[in-house]
């Protein structure tokens, strides 16, 4: 094995060791404050059923159900915009289907139910809503109660009439409510932290993404302008070069020339190459997290908090501080090799 693929996998052991060692201790920290608080024991037990999918039998009974509700959610909105299922006031205007409705309004009941009682027993009610996951419940249920508002305000108020264009917008976002899976799926929570902690190989992909639009929309334009009404303009050649380079082919406007042909090969096989490099380094990071979420869950379904806490989980220390002295070494060892040539830099200068 080459010496340099091997720095990079210890490099992925060890953050991710180190980063779910942090992340136990966090929980069990969480866990913790409960010994402090009036039923603690209860609303500790609570919290774990809640929070943690596949705790216990009851745990994963809500999380089943859940999903099923979140489902049901998403495929009523779908149906309800469909004409076979849309019925017509004694106006011949749109209005809701009550069997929608109800199913409507029975998810937003166990949706507020939920997030009402995890509020009731979390481990720290004041930084409640900085998890990302207790924000996205919060946000699945707003636009329901701010339609409302405005339906109560818009009804009491004719000159505020324009206000029900907010409330069509504010039920598109219902569509919010499939990220509700993610507190249910290892691989969207997994996928969550991929993107945030890849923004710079995200922002380099996009950087090779413009750079290669930019040069194939000039060179097409200037090959295709007088022979293609499609390729006319540049920005409709951006829109040509983006759907060749992701490889997505809509073929709405093709090059008819063959120095335009080749130059849209070439166009793909740049964008093959372009968006596989950045992609690499983001799935080596999603199988990272993931190593990290799987580490996390095997922990919390095996902790024990019936006598109190007494222990953190079993956690291989040996592994996690061999880890730190390795990366050290890692350290010295690379000061060791710039330290020749920045010496020999120095000479030159001088």
């Amino acid at each position: 094995m080459e010496p340099d693929q091997e720095e990079w996998e210890d490099k992925s052991d060890e953050g991710s060791t180190t980063s779910s060692f942090d992340e136990i201790l966090e929980f069990y920290s969480d866990a913790a404050k409960f010994d402090k608080q009036p039923l603690g024991s209860v609303r500790r037990k609570m919290w774990l059923m809640l929070d943690n999918p596949g705790y216990s039998i009851p745990s994963r009974i809500i999380s089943v159900f859940s999903i099923l509700v979140v489902l049901g959610s998403i495929a009523t909105m779908c149906m309800n915009s469909m004409s076979e299922f849309t019925l017509l006031d004694s106006e011949g205007l749109p209005q809701e289907d009550p069997r929608f409705e109800t199913v409507e309004h029975f998810g937003i009941g166990w949706f507020t139910f939920e997030l009402v009682a995890r509020f009731m027993v979390a481990p720290d009610l004041l930084h409640f809503f900085e998890h990302p996951l207790n924000m996205i419940d919060l946000i699945s249920i707003l636009p329901f109660y701010l339609t409302l508002l405005i339906d109560l305000v818009a009804e009491s108020s004719p000159a505020l009439a324009n206000l029900g264009r907010v409330a069509q917008v504010l039920r598109l976002m219902r569509i919010f409510r499939i990220l509700k899976l993610a507190r249910h799926s290892t691989g969207l929570r997994s996928l969550g932290a991929t993107l945030k902690n890849s923004y710079k190989e995200v922002g380099l992909l996009l950087l090779y993404l413009a750079v290669g639009v930019s040069f194939f929309s000039v060179m097409a334009y200037t090959i295709e302008k007088e022979d293609n009404d499609g390729l006319t303009t540049i920005p409709a050649c951006w829109w040509w070069a983006t759907v060749s380079m992701t490889t997505v082919g809509y073929g709405d406007v093709v090059p008819g020339s063959i120095a335009g042909k080749l130059t849209a090969s070439a166009c793909i096989l740049a964008g093959i190459l372009v968006v596989v490099l950045p992609i690499t380094l983001i799935f080596n990071k999603f199988s990272l997290f993931y190593k990290r979420q799987k580490q996390l869950e095997i922990a919390m379904r095996s902790c024990d908090f019936d006598e109190g806490i007494k222990e953190v989980p079993s956690v291989n220390l040996r592994n996690y501080y061999a880890h730190k002295v390795k990366s050290l070494m890692v350290s010295l060892s690379n000061m060791s090799r710039s330290s020749p040539s920045d010496h020999s830099l120095n000479e030159s200068l001088q």
